[in-house]
């Protein structure tokens, strides 16, 4: 009996062992982070800014206790490369400025990406990230390309931020700046507006992370919602479905080709290149 049972372990551990070897490929064939497979383009000579929450507490509205978040990860960091290996000059910026919460669950080993990985071994990226702009300081117009990185935190300052929605019209009206973001990063376009007072968004192609995706993981106690805060602000939501939305993908650019937004954190790929593609025609 007692070497039944311990043939059984053994099988239940072998077992366990390649289920957890497997599993970042099978979340990835199940649509965790997709590859690019589209066309790409090289930057010589233009910049980026990739702009990232300041907040990293998981928390209701007026609670200061909470588990640890901020941007996530790979928000920032396939962005990041997709544009530094592009031949773009990249800077980071957050809504304080200084070092950057970034969530640790995006470094489990089953949702890491390849730039993830590079990062970690990457000291200047890390000291980008630990010394971060403060966006009040940012001249917005000297970017080609303008990204915002979401996870939770983004969901209690980019939408928010008067000098985010402020410096977000500066770029659109007096630069030829692509501007746009991933999941909650597109919180922070709700408060632009344009030369009438009016938001800037209104009536424009969008996504961002779905209502239904938020519900699914369970986390509905940040105060803003991408899809929700969106449709307030009069933007054409659009979105993609799955079993569960964080296996979905769905990338927007605007009719004037002017803002690119991705559903969530699955899109970071394909949002980063349709920016660089826009911004390579003159």
């Amino acid at each position: 009996m007692r070497n039944k049972l311990l043939i059984a372990a053994a099988g239940l551990t072998v077992v366990a062992v390649a289920f957890a070897l497997l599993l970042p490929t099978l979340l990835h064939k199940a649509g965790l982070h997709p590859e690019y497979t589209g066309d790409t383009v090289a930057l010589p000579g233009k910049r980026a800014l990739v702009i990232t929450t300041s907040h990293g507490t998981l928390n209701a509205p007026g609670e200061t206790d909470g588990k640890a978040t901020g941007v996530f990860a790979s928000e920032m960091t396939v962005p990041y490369y997709t544009f530094l290996d592009g031949g773009m000059q990249v800077d980071i910026a957050s809504i304080q400025g200084g070092e950057i919460p970034v969530d640790p669950e995006s470094f489990f080993y089953a949702v890491r990406t390849a730039e993830d990985e590079r990062y970690l071994q990457d000291a200047v990226v890390q000291a980008k990230v630990k010394n971060s702009l403060r966006i009040d300081e940012v001249d917005f117009t000297r970017y080609d390309i303008i990204f915002m990185a979401g996870g939770w935190g983004a969901a209690y300052d980019l939408g928010y931020s008067d000098a985010l929605g402020r410096k977000v019209s500066e770029a659109y009206y007096d630069s030829s700046a692509v501007i746009g973001g991933v999941c909650h990063g597109v919180l922070g376009l709700i408060k632009a507006e344009d030369k009438d007072g009016k938001l800037l968004i209104a009536g424009r192609r969008m996504t961002g992370v779905s209502d239904k995706q938020i519900k699914e993981l369970g986390i509905e106690v940040t105060p803003q919602h991408p899809e929700t805060e969106l449709r307030k602000a009069g933007a054409e939501y659009e979105k993609q479905t799955a079993f569960r939305d964080i296996f979905a993908t769905h990338v927007v650019v605007d009719d004037e080709r002017r803002f690119v937004t991705g559903q969530n954190q699955n899109s970071g790929y394909e949002t980063a290149h349709q920016m660089m593609a826009i911004a390579a025609k003159p």
